[in-house]
């Protein structure tokens, strides 16, 4: 009940259109029911002798109409065709509002998962991630539409109870108290399937994380014959999901199975208390045994669909933790000054920890604009930690990053990301054209931009080769190219929006000696225009570079021009 409520508290306007709707529908079968009775009394030649068949009656005189058979049965077909109309712009609307709260509910992690900070994502895994986008969105919405369903049945049983009411008060809550006990008696099997969705939610998210993981190292284990033990594991992990599947099918298998037969003898109870206890005439029992079979019977489907709404609701509430988890996580938004970038950068005393690990102690680093500077160190001395620190995907511990002499943390960090382009160091296309990979769907740049890039990075002699150019497909994560050629295009998508700093990390590790003369010829050429820095450990780097630190200790050392030429 409590995600019922949430859903029509999330969704307020839908909701209260869908509400009025049932309730005018409701009404409409609210007159179609009570022309039953003084149906059936003239049918069968009695007088009717009920409250509602006289309020009925009376009704019908007043507007000059005699209640004859035909004008009451017109009464009903009308009643419920007014009823049908309007359900079914009710039903177009919830499938209207099922695809919104879909698409809210994805827009709403991924707006919140990019707006978080770097060291936070980097926690979460991609297949989950992928999961709460694709199958927790689309069942939670299913989650919404089985909300509304319970809501419309809801409804329709507070009118067939209303109209009994009129008719047999003692019968009717008899029979409400026999529809409670059965609520309650199948109740084990609600929560079981509660249980099982919750169950599958989790296994969902755990599949397709260890999957994701798989078949993005899957050449590593094929050619080391590691693939089946992956497979093995995956089997596990969908056994498990299918046995969760199963228990919420055998749930929802078992409370249609027990209803039924508990349905027929609860109508059975009521008829017999009807013509035997209460003495009910031949009309009202007629009446009541419909109505009585109708309100136990949309019991029972409030209650099957209140069951599906538990077993997807616990997507709803991943959805929702896995938003708020990254909102709280949040990157800050302080700055307000527009950066520039004419004198250079500088690192004054900067400290950083990670993970309770001491990366920099004391850095101490100047660099000039329009220049190639490199970093260089061993492994894990925070080299690609001082590119997320310029990027301001990490913030120092203490100390001062300067931009023209301003701090970065005074300066508007999106603006500040605008003038930089950045090169990682996995090399990652996607599987689309050279075109889209180069301009990632930014809606201010376009093929002339493309084109301008790649001849910057020293692309477009091989690009423009391609039969196709600019519309050549790269394959799987570039896997059509060279190691080179995909290095080239991912500087090129670095400088197609035309950035002040190009950052790099390891733009050559996993190149030949021949294209990594080519891409360090590249930089040097664009040093010329833009201000490079460039974290390696290849010595064609370094040599090609202007201005050489080596990270170490937590601090930076400058080499001189004949250290880095002699000693590297």
């Amino acid at each position: 009940m409590h995600t019922l409520l949430t859903y029509i508290m999330v969704f307020p306007r839908r909701s209260g259109f869908v509400l009025i709707a049932l309730l005018l529908a409701g009404v409409a079968e609210a007159l179609s029911l009570t022309a039953l009775l003084p149906l059936l009394s003239v049918a069968v030649g009695e007088t009717d002798e009920s409250s509602v068949g006289r309020f009925m009656v009376q009704t019908l005189h007043r507007i000059g109409i005699e209640p004859s058979i035909d004008i009451i049965l017109l009464i009903i077909v009308g009643g419920m065709l007014v009823k049908g109309a309007i359900l079914l712009l009710t039903n177009r609307q919830v499938g209207y509002t099922v695809a919104h709260v879909a698409t809210a509910l994805r827009l709403n992690l991924i707006e919140a998962l990019l707006a978080s900070r770097w060291q936070y994502y980097l926690r979460q895994p991609v297949g989950a991630l992928a999961n709460s986008v694709a199958t927790e969105a689309y069942r939670a919405a299913n989650g919404f539409e089985h909300s509304v369903n319970v809501l419309a049945l809801s409804v329709q049983v507070i009118v067939h109870v209303i109209v009994a009411m009129f008719i047999s008060w003692q019968a009717t809550i008899g029979s409400l108290l026999i529809g409670v006990i059965l609520f309650i008696v199948l109740h084990r099997l609600v929560r079981a399937t509660r249980r099982a969705g919750a169950k599958q939610t989790h296994l969902l998210r755990h599949l397709l994380s260890y999957l994701s993981d798989v078949l993005s190292s899957v050449k590593s284990l094929k050619a080391m014959a590691r693939d089946n033990v992956a497979d093995a594991i995956l089997h596990d992990q969908s056994w498990q999901l299918e046995k969760a599947t199963r228990k919420e099918v055998i749930s929802r298998a078992a409370l249609l199975a027990l209803q039924e037969p508990i349905l027929a003898a609860l109508t059975a109870s009521g008829l017999y208390l009807a013509l035997v206890v209460w003495h009910l005439s031949l009309p009202e029992v007629m009446v009541m045994a419909f109505l009585l079979t109708r309100i136990l019977g949309l019991l029972n489907k409030t209650q099957r669909r209140y069951q599906q709404l538990t077993a997807q609701e616990s997507a709803y509430w991943a959805l929702q933790t896995a938003a708020e988890e990254a909102r709280a996580a949040a990157e800050r938004a302080t700055g307000t000054l527009q950066p520039t970038l004419l004198q250079g950068i500088s690192l004054r005393h900067v400290a950083f920890d990670y993970d309770r690990k001491s990366v920099f102690k004391d850095l101490n680093i100047e660099i000039p604009v329009k220049s190639f500077t490199a970093v260089i160190g061993s492994s894990g001395v925070g080299k690609s930690t001082l590119l997320d620190l310029l990027c301001g995907l990490a913030e120092p511990k203490s100390g001062e990053i300067l931009i023209d002499g301003a701090a970065l943390h005074n300066i508007d960090l999106r603006q500040w990301r605008h003038l930089i382009g950045y090169v990682s160091q996995d090399t990652v296309l996607l599987h689309d054209t050279i075109l889209n990979n180069v301009l990632v769907g930014a809606p201010t740049l376009g093929s002339a931009d493309a084109e301008r890039a790649l001849q910057q990075a020293g692309a477009w002699d091989f690009v423009s080769a391609f039969p196709e150019g600019l519309q050549t497909i790269v394959g799987e994560r570039g896997g059509m190219l060279s190691g080179g050629q995909r290095q080239r295009i991912a500087i090129a998508r670095a400088l197609a929006h035309q950035p002040l700093l190009l950052l790099l990390d390891e733009p050559t590790s996993a190149l030949d000696p021949e294209s990594e003369k080519t891409i360090c010829e590249t930089l040097q050429k664009l040093a010329q225009d833009y201000t490079i820095i460039a974290v390696s450990h290849q010595p064609a780097v370094i040599n090609a570079a202007d201005r050489v630190f080596i990270l170490s200790n937590g601090q930076a050392e400058l080499l001189t021009h004949a250290q880095n030429k002699g000693g590297h």
